[in-house]
């Protein structure tokens, strides 16, 4: 493999890097942020050229004869704070396309020191959140040009396994991530996912249609509701309006197919299928089994008027594990591995319509999953068989109204539909801890709704504290204690030009995932999950493109899940990785459950970040000490299993010219606690935890280069994740052929090359 990367690389050393009438273009649209109205006659320049526009009476613009770089634009309007977007790639074969909004300055402020534009800003999440653009997404390095890769650089996360998504967020377990799709809720959002959880190993979400990210830690407002620990929205793109146009991708786990272009003069429509080719890759290294993914995505934009639009979403992703059990050692590897073939889509159907000083969103949408999860012996008995159907149908209003200049009013009401089927066998089964789990069978058909209600007032005082009181209701049929209220508040005051200090606390619920409710009628008396949050935090710019932020955190953990025959599990410590024998079948919640878990976490994080400006340089340095822990029914109370006491992550790169960039990334971390076993394959509930692997660290390096073409651009890149070799320690588990544990190593050094023609 390694000897056809060389080739392919010598292949396009020989091409010519640049054609002279190769040009690109820019064009997008500038909006009031809070009543989306188009901003008339807004300035629109690319910063270091001569070149700019103004925008229409529909707030449009358009750049056109810019030569192929990166580059910085920004947007600026009289009685509205200015925005500066980085990382705006133009190059012939695509426009870039570039959408603003602004907010209204309250005060003219006079003396600034230093105009902090590339940042963003939001009145009503003041802290504890994070921006990507796509480009930043797409280049960073061991990333996989993948959404979720990227934001585990920031502070405040670790990775439960660095070749996997499980994200776990300031102490929170793995099922307590948000995830939003142009404003749909996604239950997760990655091929071969857990569930109940919200990770697997790769995103399913197509990054050329992204057009960038937000990503919250903590203390995130009432618009956003059940779930505790973090909120990732991804925003994606329209389609462009030019003309049709496409990429082709391959890169060394899959190749691609997008196209794009307008459909009628106000409506644009993108569409892209992938696939991976794992298959033959782990064919050729004769591996017992063999992971194989598809996915699809379609979306359309339809502009009736100007103050009416409708946005159409599917996205869809098809999994399935193939198994070789033609030998003995073959079938023995297998019978380890709990598999799980999936089908599963999001779509959604979205209106919005404009009013003076405001705007109102009717969304329907449904997600759909199906899981086909089992395990066998090595004698290919089945252990574990799981097929379960989650389909939600959801219905939300989202309403902004701008009361005064200086006033913002966020309210919605949403209804959930859900359809639960699940078909459950699990023979009787002894856990490592030497508990007798008797035979489950479970066959269940269930039908819950969900009903949400938020009101937020956000308001500014003495032109320097910006305040926001929410409160948000939630209803969930099957629980008994069905509706639960989460007031939260929080504050920004400017100390100085450079200088701000921002507090938010609250309350936030978690439903039980469907699958727990159903593995015990006890089950039913579970009460939604409740964490009060308190935040704290300073922002410094040091300058425009650059700043830093110390943040600490406390976390107040109620009613977690609880196992009530195996007291020392709590839901927390479970839901990353397969979840198989290995693990006692611990995240399905199949035993008795109630609601007397707690849990507290509690840490510092420092970070700074720069962004890509006219110094060709960027990255982010993030610092985090955290401690968790958890308490099950028999009050011990125990380190989390996914803590990590310290994460240190840089990541940046640097811009040598129009055509090569560099980026690298390196992350240290505390190891992960464990549970040794004894000689004889067993675990001891007094050791729960008291172990830990050891330090976890490793370096990624990338390597990116365009070349420009009349009408088409070619990008290609190598990414060598880990490049020193190193085997970092992930897991344990008791290897019944040697008596002995057996710790899972991390893949040592992995090459990588992408090559991207967009036309």
């Amino acid at each position: 493999m390694k000897y056809i990367y060389l080739g392919i690389l010598l292949l396009f050393a020989q091409l010519s890097a640049y054609t002279q009438d190769a040009a690109g273009s820019v064009y997008g649209k500038v909006i009031d942020k809070f009543t989306n109205e188009p901003l008339i006659g807004a300035n629109v320049i690319i910063i270091g050229t001569d070149l700019g526009a103004a925008t229409n009476a529909q707030g449009e613009f358009s750049i056109i004869n810019i030569p192929p770089n990166v580059y910085q634009v920004r947007a600026s309007v009289i009685g509205y704070n200015s925005v500066t977007k980085t990382d705006v790639s133009v190059m012939p074969g695509r426009p870039a396309i570039v959408n603003f909004e602004l907010t209204v300055t309250a005060i003219e402020l006079e003396g600034v020191v230093v105009q902090s534009d590339y940042f963003l800003r939001n009145p009503i999440e003041v802290g504890s959140i994070k921006s990507f653009s796509n480009e930043e997404i797409r280049r960073s390095a061991g990333g996989f040009e993948d959404v979720i890769r990227a934001v585990s650089v920031l502070p405040g996360v670790a990775q439960a396994d660095p070749g996997r998504n499980d994200l776990i967020v300031r102490g929170g377990g793995p099922s307590e991530n948000l995830y939003l799709i142009d404003g749909i809720p996604v239950q997760n959002i990655n091929h071969f996912g857990t569930q109940g959880a919200t990770g697997g190993p790769l995103s399913y979400v197509n990054l050329d249609f992204v057009s960038g990210t937000t990503f919250s830690t903590g203390g995130f407002s009432v618009l956003n509701g059940d779930k505790l620990s973090s909120v990732l929205t991804i925003d994606l793109r329209e389609g462009r309006k030019d003309e049709i146009g496409g990429k082709g991708t391959i890169s060394a786990t899959q190749f691609g197919l997008d196209l794009e272009g307008p459909v009628t003069s106000s409506s644009t429509f993108i569409v892209s299928a992938r696939r991976s080719y794992l298959d033959f890759i782990f064919k050729a290294a004769d591996f017992s089994f063999v992971p194989e993914y598809y996915d699809g995505f379609a979306k359309y934009d339809w502009k009736l008027d100007n103050r009416n639009s409708i946005s159409f979403l599917l996205i869809a992703a098809f999994d399935n594990v193939k198994y070789f059990n033609d030998t003995e050692d073959q079938r023995y590897d297998n019978s380890r591995i709990l598999g799980s073939d999936q089908t599963q889509y999001a779509t959604g159907l979205s209106y919005r319509h404009l009013f003076n000083s405001g705007f109102i969103n009717l969304t329907l949408n449904r997600n759909y999953v199906d899981y086909n999860t089992q395990q066998n012996d090595s004698l290919l008995n089945p252990i574990f068989i799981n097929n379960s159907l989650e389909k939600e149908n959801t219905l939300k209003a989202d309403l902004t109204y701008k009361l005064t200049k200086i006033t913002e009013l966020n309210a919605g009401l949403s209804a959930k539909l859900i359809d639960f089927e699940t078909d459950i066998f699990v023979p009787e089964f002894v856990s490592t801890f030497g508990d007798s789990i008797p035979t489950t069978d479970i066959n269940a058909n269930e039908n819950y709704n969900k009903l949400a209600a938020y009101t937020n007032l956000s308001f500014l005082l003495f032109d320097k504290l910006n305040l926001n009181l929410g409160v948000r209701a939630d209803y969930f049929s099957p629980i008994k204690t069905k509706t639960f209220f989460s007031p939260r508040f929080s504050a920004s005051y400017r100390l100085t030009d450079l200088t701000s200090l921002t507090f938010s606390t609250g309350v936030y619920h978690q439903a039980p995932s469907y699958i727990w409710l159903v593995g015990n009628e006890m089950n039913l008396e579970l009460k939604n999950i409740r964490v009060n949050q308190y935040v704290l935090g300073v922002d410094q710019y040091f300058s425009a493109d650059a700043l830093f932020r110390v943040e600490g955190f406390v976390k107040d953990y109620f009613n977690y899940p609880t196992s009530l025959r195996r007291t020392y599990l709590i839901m927390a410590n479970t839901g990353a990785g397969f979840s198989g024998s290995d693990e006692n079948f611990a995240s399905f919640g199949l035993d008795p459950l109630n609601s007397q878990g707690t849990g507290l976490a509690k840490g510092f994080e420092v970070s700074l970040q720069k962004k890509l400006s006219d110094t060709p340089y960027y990255g982010i340095l993030s610092l985090t000490y955290s401690e968790a822990n958890f308490t099950a029914l028999d009050k011990v109370e125990r380190i989390g299993s996914y803590d990590q006491t310290w994460i240190f992550n840089i990541s940046g790169g640097y811009k040598i010219n129009e055509e090569w960039e560099v980026a690298t990334k390196f992350r240290y971390s505390t190891g992960k606690p464990y549970t040794p076993y004894n000689s004889d394959g067993t675990q001891s509930v007094a050791q729960i935890n008291t172990f830990r692997f050891p330090v976890n660290h490793s370096l990624d390096v990338r390597v990116d280069k365009r070349w420009f073409f009349s009408g088409w651009t070619l990008i290609t890149y190598v990414d060598i994740q880990n490049i020193y070799n190193r085997k970092n320690i992930t897991g344990v588990r008791w290897n019944q052929r040697t008596q002995e544990p057996e710790f899972n190593e991390t893949i040592g050094i992995l090459p990588s090359v992408g090559i991207s023609a967009m036309f």
